[in-house]
């Protein structure tokens, strides 16, 4: 599947369907909109349902036979436990910063495969940023507002490992905590810390801006799923503390254990 997905005009539609989610929230973005919180008691706007309602539309246009998994539009577990293929979507990463209006906010789609992600896009529509991978063919990075016609000018990022004695540590604009501050000062002797919202953590790490992501807190799997496979096919891994890989659709419960992700 990730080998048709790389040589078809797919990755193309795919891609430009974040690039058009990305165009919905930024019309939200730039006026006034109001702000709802959800039963997990999350914040929800009109940018993350218009952003959803594009991408569902989209996917099941091209790839209808692939279920999907929103942080929108939830499936039971019933359901989505026979699942071998699916799309994982999180319509509007970083709601908390696009309500401060920072910019810090992405739209995240991954490709489920026996239940590890084998394709991934992040786009950062308030700063152009577009990221995407595939598995065993690498990740890429572009500039763009608009929609593209060809993959030819995206650049191939691969990692590399910082060899000075400084730690660039990322972490959560919006959710650090003081189990994350106490591994900082257990782990680290000389670090630096980034703070950075939504998944772009992940890009940061895949262009070598920052070194580790050690996250002691809760996230769901829509939340990493497309910067796992942005950051592994970089060069980076992402595992839980007891060093075991990151897997995905392996339970009723969509949170994910506590991980570190790095270079």
């Amino acid at each position: 599947m990730n080998l048709e997905l790389h040589k078809s005009k797919n990755l193309l539609k795919i891609l430009n369907t974040a690039i058009d989610a990305g165009k919905e929230i930024q019309k939200v973005y730039k006026k006034s909109f109001n702000v709802e919180i959800k039963d997990d008691n999350s914040p929800i706007t009109e940018a993350d349902i218009k952003s959803n309602n594009l991408i569902l539309n989209r996917l099941k246009s091209f790839s209808p036979n692939v279920p999907i998994l929103s942080e929108e539009s939830l499936i039971e577990w019933k359901e989505r436990k026979t699942w071998n293929s699916y799309w994982l979507i999180d319509p509007l990463d970083g709601t908390k910063e696009f309500i401060k209006k920072n910019g810090e906010f992405t739209v995240n789609i991954a490709l489920i495969k026996n239940n590890s992600p084998i394709f991934g896009i992040i786009y950062a529509p308030a700063k152009s940023l577009l990221y995407y991978a595939l598995k065993n063919y690498g990740t890429y990075k572009l500039i763009t507002e608009s929609n593209i016609e060809s993959t030819k000018d995206f650049i191939k990022i691969n990692s590399v490992k910082d060899k000075s004695n400084l730690t660039k540590v990322i972490g959560s604009r919006s959710h650090s905590n003081k189990d994350f501050d106490n591994w900082i000062n257990d782990n680290c002797n000389n670090f630096e810390l980034i703070q950075i919202g939504s998944s772009l953590k992940f890009c940061y790490l895949a262009e070598s801006k920052a070194n580790i992501y050690p996250r002691l807190g809760p996230t769901s799997e829509w939340d990493i799923a497309a910067g796992h496979i942005i950051l592994e096919e970089a060069g980076g891994s992402v595992k839980d503390f007891n060093k075991n890989i990151l897997l995905y659709n392996t339970k009723e419960s969509v949170i994910n254990p506590n991980f570190i992700a790095k270079i």
